[in-house]
Protein backbone atom coordinates (compact mmCIF):
# COMPACT_ATOMS: atom_id res chain seq x y z
CA UNK A 1 0.00 0.00 0.00
CA UNK A 2 2.91 2.36 0.70
CA UNK A 3 4.28 1.73 -2.79
CA UNK A 4 0.91 2.24 -4.42
CA UNK A 5 0.25 5.42 -2.42
CA UNK A 6 3.68 6.84 -3.28
CA UNK A 7 3.37 6.31 -7.02
CA UNK A 8 -0.26 7.45 -7.10
CA UNK A 9 0.83 10.59 -5.25
CA UNK A 10 3.59 11.24 -7.80
CA UNK A 11 1.08 10.98 -10.64
CA UNK A 12 -1.31 13.34 -8.83
CA UNK A 13 1.53 15.86 -8.42
CA UNK A 14 2.38 15.57 -12.12
CA UNK A 15 -1.27 16.13 -12.99
CA UNK A 16 -1.45 19.23 -10.80
CA UNK A 17 1.80 20.68 -12.17
CA UNK A 18 0.24 21.32 -15.59
CA UNK A 19 -1.87 24.08 -14.06
CA UNK A 20 1.09 26.04 -12.67
CA UNK A 21 3.98 25.40 -15.04
CA UNK A 22 4.88 28.13 -17.55
CA UNK A 23 4.59 27.13 -21.24
CA UNK A 24 8.28 26.27 -21.68
CA UNK A 25 8.42 23.92 -18.70
CA UNK A 26 4.95 22.57 -19.51
CA UNK A 27 6.29 21.34 -22.86
CA UNK A 28 9.47 20.04 -21.22
CA UNK A 29 7.46 18.07 -18.66
CA UNK A 30 5.49 16.35 -21.43
CA UNK A 31 8.72 15.47 -23.24
CA UNK A 32 10.30 14.15 -20.02
CA UNK A 33 7.30 11.90 -19.35
CA UNK A 34 7.51 10.46 -22.88
CA UNK A 35 11.22 9.79 -22.50
CA UNK A 36 10.64 8.35 -19.02
CA UNK A 37 8.45 5.64 -20.57
CA UNK A 38 11.47 4.56 -22.63
CA UNK A 39 13.57 4.47 -19.44
CA UNK A 40 10.88 2.51 -17.58
CA UNK A 41 10.85 -0.05 -20.39
CA UNK A 42 14.63 -0.29 -20.31
CA UNK A 43 14.56 -0.74 -16.54
CA UNK A 44 12.39 -3.87 -16.83
CA UNK A 45 15.15 -5.54 -18.81
CA UNK A 46 18.23 -4.05 -17.15
CA UNK A 47 17.11 -3.17 -13.63
CA UNK A 48 15.04 -6.26 -12.86
CA UNK A 49 16.44 -8.92 -15.20
CA UNK A 50 20.07 -7.78 -15.28
CA UNK A 51 20.38 -7.71 -19.08
CA UNK A 52 22.19 -4.63 -20.37
CA UNK A 53 21.06 -3.66 -23.85
CA UNK A 54 22.48 -1.25 -26.41
CA UNK A 55 19.60 -1.81 -28.80
CA UNK A 56 16.61 -0.05 -27.30
CA UNK A 57 16.76 2.64 -29.96
CA UNK A 58 15.44 -0.09 -32.28
CA UNK A 59 12.26 -0.46 -30.22
CA UNK A 60 11.84 3.29 -29.76
CA UNK A 61 12.25 3.84 -33.52
CA UNK A 62 9.95 0.91 -34.35
CA UNK A 63 7.18 2.57 -32.38
CA UNK A 64 7.87 6.01 -33.84
CA UNK A 65 8.06 4.80 -37.45
CA UNK A 66 5.11 2.46 -37.05
CA UNK A 67 2.96 5.39 -35.97
CA UNK A 68 4.50 8.00 -38.31
CA UNK A 69 4.51 5.92 -41.50
CA UNK A 70 1.05 4.57 -40.78
CA UNK A 71 -0.35 8.10 -40.49
CA UNK A 72 1.66 9.55 -43.39
CA UNK A 73 1.34 6.75 -45.97
CA UNK A 74 -1.82 4.93 -44.89
CA UNK A 75 -3.84 7.88 -43.63
CA UNK A 76 -4.46 6.34 -40.21
CA UNK A 77 -5.99 8.28 -37.36
CA UNK A 78 -3.67 9.19 -34.47
CA UNK A 79 -5.07 6.44 -32.23
CA UNK A 80 -4.74 3.85 -34.99
CA UNK A 81 -1.21 5.11 -35.64
CA UNK A 82 -0.41 4.74 -31.95
CA UNK A 83 -1.74 1.19 -32.03
CA UNK A 84 0.31 0.39 -35.13
CA UNK A 85 3.43 1.82 -33.49
CA UNK A 86 2.97 -0.35 -30.41
CA UNK A 87 2.24 -3.40 -32.60
CA UNK A 88 5.41 -2.67 -34.59
CA UNK A 89 7.45 -2.53 -31.41
CA UNK A 90 5.83 -5.73 -30.14
CA UNK A 91 6.72 -7.51 -33.39
CA UNK A 92 10.30 -6.25 -33.42
CA UNK A 93 10.62 -7.29 -29.75
CA UNK A 94 9.40 -10.79 -30.59
CA UNK A 95 11.89 -11.13 -33.45
CA UNK A 96 14.74 -9.78 -31.34
CA UNK A 97 13.73 -12.01 -28.44
CA UNK A 98 13.77 -15.09 -30.65
CA UNK A 99 17.31 -14.24 -31.75
CA UNK A 100 18.48 -13.35 -28.25
CA UNK A 101 16.73 -16.07 -26.24
CA UNK A 102 19.98 -17.92 -25.51
CA UNK A 103 22.19 -14.84 -25.13
CA UNK A 104 23.28 -13.33 -21.83
CA UNK A 105 25.98 -10.99 -20.55
CA UNK A 106 28.36 -9.44 -23.05
CA UNK A 107 26.93 -11.51 -25.90
CA UNK A 108 23.49 -10.01 -25.26
CA UNK A 109 24.97 -6.50 -25.23
CA UNK A 110 26.81 -7.01 -28.53
CA UNK A 111 23.91 -8.67 -30.37
CA UNK A 112 21.43 -5.97 -29.32
CA UNK A 113 23.88 -3.34 -30.60
CA UNK A 114 24.25 -5.15 -33.92
CA UNK A 115 20.49 -5.54 -34.35
CA UNK A 116 19.92 -1.86 -33.59
CA UNK A 117 22.59 -0.78 -36.07
CA UNK A 118 21.05 -3.03 -38.73
CA UNK A 119 17.68 -1.41 -38.04
CA UNK A 120 19.24 2.05 -38.28
CA UNK A 121 20.90 1.24 -41.62
CA UNK A 122 17.63 -0.19 -42.94
CA UNK A 123 15.91 3.12 -42.22
CA UNK A 124 18.60 4.94 -44.18
CA UNK A 125 18.49 2.42 -47.05
CA UNK A 126 14.71 2.71 -47.53
CA UNK A 127 14.85 6.51 -47.48
CA UNK A 128 12.21 6.85 -50.17
CA UNK A 129 9.74 5.56 -47.59
CA UNK A 130 11.28 6.67 -44.30
CA UNK A 131 12.86 9.93 -45.56
CA UNK A 132 16.12 8.87 -43.87
CA UNK A 133 18.10 11.58 -42.08
CA UNK A 134 15.68 14.25 -43.26
CA UNK A 135 12.95 12.70 -41.16
CA UNK A 136 9.22 12.80 -41.46
CA UNK A 137 7.19 15.76 -40.22
CA UNK A 138 3.50 15.15 -39.59
CA UNK A 139 1.29 18.17 -40.16
CA UNK A 140 -2.37 18.70 -39.38
CA UNK A 141 -2.94 15.52 -37.41
CA UNK A 142 -6.58 14.58 -37.04
CA UNK A 143 -8.01 15.26 -33.56
CA UNK A 144 -8.71 12.46 -31.11
CA UNK A 145 -12.43 12.95 -30.75
CA UNK A 146 -12.92 16.59 -29.72
CA UNK A 147 -9.30 16.95 -28.62
CA UNK A 148 -6.70 18.46 -30.94
CA UNK A 149 -3.18 17.09 -30.53
CA UNK A 150 -1.79 20.56 -31.09
CA UNK A 151 -3.19 21.66 -27.72
CA UNK A 152 -0.46 21.64 -25.03
CA UNK A 153 -2.78 20.27 -22.34
CA UNK A 154 -3.78 17.36 -24.59
CA UNK A 155 -0.11 16.48 -25.16
CA UNK A 156 0.61 16.73 -21.46
CA UNK A 157 -2.26 14.53 -20.34
CA UNK A 158 -1.66 11.90 -23.03
CA UNK A 159 1.95 11.70 -21.91
CA UNK A 160 0.83 11.48 -18.27
CA UNK A 161 -1.73 8.76 -19.03
CA UNK A 162 0.86 6.72 -20.92
CA UNK A 163 3.43 7.20 -18.15
CA UNK A 164 0.82 6.02 -15.63
CA UNK A 165 0.36 2.81 -17.62
CA UNK A 166 4.12 2.26 -17.90
CA UNK A 167 4.66 2.84 -14.16
CA UNK A 168 1.74 0.52 -13.42
CA UNK A 169 3.36 -2.24 -15.49
CA UNK A 170 6.71 -1.64 -13.79
CA UNK A 171 5.11 -1.68 -10.33
CA UNK A 172 3.35 -4.95 -11.19
CA UNK A 173 6.64 -6.46 -12.34
CA UNK A 174 8.36 -5.40 -9.11
CA UNK A 175 5.64 -6.89 -6.90
CA UNK A 176 4.60 -10.00 -8.84
CA UNK A 177 5.93 -13.55 -8.70
CA UNK A 178 7.03 -13.08 -12.30
CA UNK A 179 9.14 -10.10 -11.27
CA UNK A 180 10.68 -12.03 -8.37
CA UNK A 181 11.86 -14.66 -10.86
CA UNK A 182 13.40 -11.91 -13.00
CA UNK A 183 15.29 -10.61 -9.97
CA UNK A 184 16.43 -14.17 -9.21
CA UNK A 185 17.73 -14.44 -12.78
CA UNK A 186 19.60 -11.17 -12.31
CA UNK A 187 21.19 -12.35 -9.08
CA UNK A 188 21.94 -15.97 -9.93
CA UNK A 189 20.59 -17.46 -13.15
CA UNK A 190 22.14 -20.96 -12.77
CA UNK A 191 20.52 -21.39 -9.35
CA UNK A 192 17.19 -20.09 -10.68
CA UNK A 193 17.39 -22.63 -13.48
CA UNK A 194 18.23 -25.35 -10.98
CA UNK A 195 15.03 -24.51 -9.07
CA UNK A 196 13.07 -25.48 -12.16
CA UNK A 197 12.42 -22.15 -13.89
CA UNK A 198 12.91 -21.95 -17.65
CA UNK A 199 14.98 -18.79 -17.43
CA UNK A 200 15.24 -18.24 -21.19
CA UNK A 201 11.45 -17.88 -21.42
CA UNK A 202 11.43 -15.38 -18.55
CA UNK A 203 14.17 -13.37 -20.26
CA UNK A 204 12.16 -13.48 -23.49
CA UNK A 205 9.05 -12.20 -21.67
CA UNK A 206 11.09 -9.42 -20.03
CA UNK A 207 12.43 -8.35 -23.42
CA UNK A 208 8.90 -8.34 -24.86
CA UNK A 209 7.59 -6.12 -22.06
CA UNK A 210 10.63 -3.85 -22.24
CA UNK A 211 10.53 -3.48 -26.03
CA UNK A 212 6.77 -2.87 -26.14
CA UNK A 213 6.95 -0.14 -23.49
CA UNK A 214 9.84 1.46 -25.39
CA UNK A 215 7.81 1.39 -28.60
CA UNK A 216 4.94 3.10 -26.76
CA UNK A 217 7.38 5.90 -25.96
CA UNK A 218 8.46 6.20 -29.61
CA UNK A 219 4.92 6.14 -31.00
CA UNK A 220 3.80 8.72 -28.45
CA UNK A 221 6.74 11.00 -29.26
CA UNK A 222 5.84 10.86 -32.94
CA UNK A 223 2.22 11.82 -32.25
CA UNK A 224 2.84 14.53 -29.67
CA UNK A 225 5.79 16.23 -31.36
CA UNK A 226 4.89 15.41 -35.00
CA UNK A 227 8.32 14.17 -36.03
CA UNK A 228 10.20 10.94 -36.59
CA UNK A 229 13.73 10.63 -37.99
CA UNK A 230 16.56 8.15 -38.46
CA UNK A 231 18.33 9.56 -35.39
CA UNK A 232 15.68 7.81 -33.28
CA UNK A 233 17.34 4.51 -34.21
CA UNK A 234 20.91 5.72 -33.56
CA UNK A 235 23.12 4.59 -30.70
CA UNK A 236 22.32 7.79 -28.83
CA UNK A 237 18.77 6.61 -28.14
CA UNK A 238 20.13 3.34 -26.77
CA UNK A 239 22.57 5.00 -24.36
CA UNK A 240 20.06 7.59 -23.10
CA UNK A 241 17.75 5.12 -21.29
CA UNK A 242 20.78 3.35 -19.82
CA UNK A 243 22.05 6.64 -18.35
CA UNK A 244 18.59 7.68 -17.15
CA UNK A 245 18.07 4.33 -15.44
CA UNK A 246 21.49 4.27 -13.79
CA UNK A 247 21.15 7.86 -12.62
CA UNK A 248 17.65 7.41 -11.17
CA UNK A 249 18.20 3.91 -9.78
CA UNK A 250 18.15 0.63 -11.68
CA UNK A 251 15.65 -1.86 -10.31
CA UNK A 252 13.38 0.82 -8.82
CA UNK A 253 10.01 1.81 -10.23
CA UNK A 254 10.38 5.56 -9.87
CA UNK A 255 14.11 5.74 -10.62
CA UNK A 256 13.82 6.02 -14.43
CA UNK A 257 11.49 9.03 -14.12
CA UNK A 258 13.84 10.76 -11.67
CA UNK A 259 16.88 10.08 -13.84
CA UNK A 260 15.16 11.26 -17.02
CA UNK A 261 14.02 14.54 -15.51
CA UNK A 262 17.36 15.24 -13.84
CA UNK A 263 19.45 14.55 -16.94
CA UNK A 264 17.05 16.47 -19.20
CA UNK A 265 17.29 19.64 -17.12
CA UNK A 266 21.00 19.15 -16.49
CA UNK A 267 21.54 19.19 -20.24
CA UNK A 268 19.05 22.00 -20.82
CA UNK A 269 20.50 24.33 -18.18
CA UNK A 270 24.18 23.70 -18.97
CA UNK A 271 23.60 24.23 -22.71
CA UNK A 272 22.39 27.73 -21.89
CA UNK A 273 25.81 28.63 -20.46
CA UNK A 274 28.32 26.89 -22.71
CA UNK A 275 28.58 25.16 -26.06
CA UNK A 276 30.63 22.45 -24.30
CA UNK A 277 27.62 21.47 -22.24
CA UNK A 278 28.20 17.74 -22.81
CA UNK A 279 31.47 18.05 -20.89
CA UNK A 280 29.59 19.63 -17.99
CA UNK A 281 26.92 16.93 -18.14
CA UNK A 282 29.61 14.24 -18.21
CA UNK A 283 31.37 15.57 -15.10
CA UNK A 284 28.04 15.91 -13.30
CA UNK A 285 27.03 12.34 -14.17
CA UNK A 286 30.38 10.99 -12.97
CA UNK A 287 30.01 12.88 -9.69
CA UNK A 288 26.45 11.69 -9.17
CA UNK A 289 27.47 8.12 -9.94
CA UNK A 290 30.28 8.28 -7.40
CA UNK A 291 28.04 9.75 -4.70
CA UNK A 292 24.99 7.61 -5.52
CA UNK A 293 26.31 4.32 -6.97
CA UNK A 294 22.83 2.77 -6.73
CA UNK A 295 21.14 5.79 -8.28
CA UNK A 296 19.05 8.37 -6.49
CA UNK A 297 16.02 6.16 -5.82
CA UNK A 298 18.32 3.24 -5.03
CA UNK A 299 20.13 5.34 -2.43
CA UNK A 300 16.83 6.42 -0.88
CA UNK A 301 15.73 2.78 -0.69
CA UNK A 302 19.02 1.63 0.85
CA UNK A 303 19.18 4.36 3.50
CA UNK A 304 15.66 5.51 4.33
CA UNK A 305 12.83 3.60 2.60
CA UNK A 306 13.52 -0.16 2.38
CA UNK A 307 9.94 -0.74 1.17
CA UNK A 308 10.52 1.36 -1.97
CA UNK A 309 10.00 -0.96 -4.99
Amino acid sequence: MKSFALHAGILVVLFALQFVLPPYHHSNAARIMVYAILAVGYNVLFGYTGLMSLGHAMFFAAGAYGAGLGIFWLGLTPLAGLGLGIASGFTVSAIAGALLIRSTGVAFLIVTLMLAQAFFLSILYFNTITFGDQGLVLTQLAPIGPFALSEPWVKYNLALLSLSIALGVSLWVSQSAFGKVLVAIRENEPRTRMLGYETSLYRFAALMISGTLSSLSGALYCLLFSYVGASFASLQYSTFPLLWTLLGGAGTVIGPLIGTGLMFYLTDISSGYTSSYLLVVGFALVALTLWFPKGIAGMLRARFFPWLP
